[in-house]
C-alpha cells in the first residue's frame, strides 16, 4: 500500500469502527426495535424504522423527527437515494417496496435498493375492489385499473431491512 494511501485506509477503518461499535457479547447493550413486514416482488422482508422527516409521523410511530431526509429526494432529471414505499392509510394491508437487498448482507447485489424510502400513499377507491398486493407491479396495475389512487409524497422514511426475501438476516438479527 502506498505511504499515501495508508493514512486514508486506517482513518476509513476508524470510521467505519466508529459506527459499528463493539460487536454482540463484547459488554455492548442491545437495541430492540418493533419489527415490522413488508412485501416485496411477492415474498416478506422484515424491517426496522428508525427515522421519518416528517414531525406527525415520527410522533405516531415512536422515531426520530428527521426534516433532512427529505433532502434526499432529487432535483428533477438527477439521480435518486430513495426508493418509493407503497403505505396504505387505511391500514388494509401491510407496506409493499419497491426493492430488497438480494442477498442481505455485505454481499447484496441489487444495487437499486436503499433504506431510503420515499412514501406513496395508497388510497382505495372502490371497496369491492380492496385486496392484498404483494408488488410495485400489482399495485401500479391496481391504480391504472381505477381501483386505488396514489399519493407521492414528500416524506422519507429511513426502513433499513433486516431479513430479506432469500430468508437471509442482518448480523444479530434473530
Amino acid at each position: 500500500m502506498s505511504r499515501l494511501l495508508l493514512p486514508l485506509f486506517f482513518a476509513s477503518a476508524l470510521l467505519l469502527g466508529a459506527c459499528a461499535g463493539p460487536t454482540p457479547g463484547q459488554g455492548a447493550a442491545q437495541t430492540t426495535l418493533p419489527l415490522h413486514r413488508a412485501w416485496v416482488e411477492g415474498r416478506q422482508v422484515e424491517y426496522v424504522t428508525t427515522d421519518i422527516s416528517d414531525a406527525t409521523m415520527a410522533r405516531q410511530e415512536g422515531v426520530n423527527y428527521v426534516p433532512r431526509l427529505a433532502q434526499a429526494i432529487p432535483a428533477q432529471g438527477r439521480p435518486s437515494l430513495v426508493e418509493r414505499v407503497y403505505k396504505f392509510v387505511n391500514g388494509e394491508q401491510i407496506t409493499v417496496f419497491q426493492s430488497a437487498p438480494l442477498p442481505t448482507g455485505g454481499a447484496n447485489a441489487d444495487r437499486s435498493y436503499s433504506p431510503l424510502w420515499r412514501m406513496v400513499l395508497v388510497r382505495w377507491l372502490r371497496p369491492g375492489a380492496v385486496r392484498e398486493l404483494r408488488s410495485e407491479e400489482e399495485v401500479l396495475a391496481a391504480q391504472e385499473r381505477g381501483d386505488l389512487a396514489l399519493e407521492v409524497t414528500d416524506i422519507v422514511v429511513n426502513c433499513p431491512i433486516t431479513r430479506s426475501v432469500d430468508g437471509l438476516a442482518l448480523k444479530g438479527v434473530r
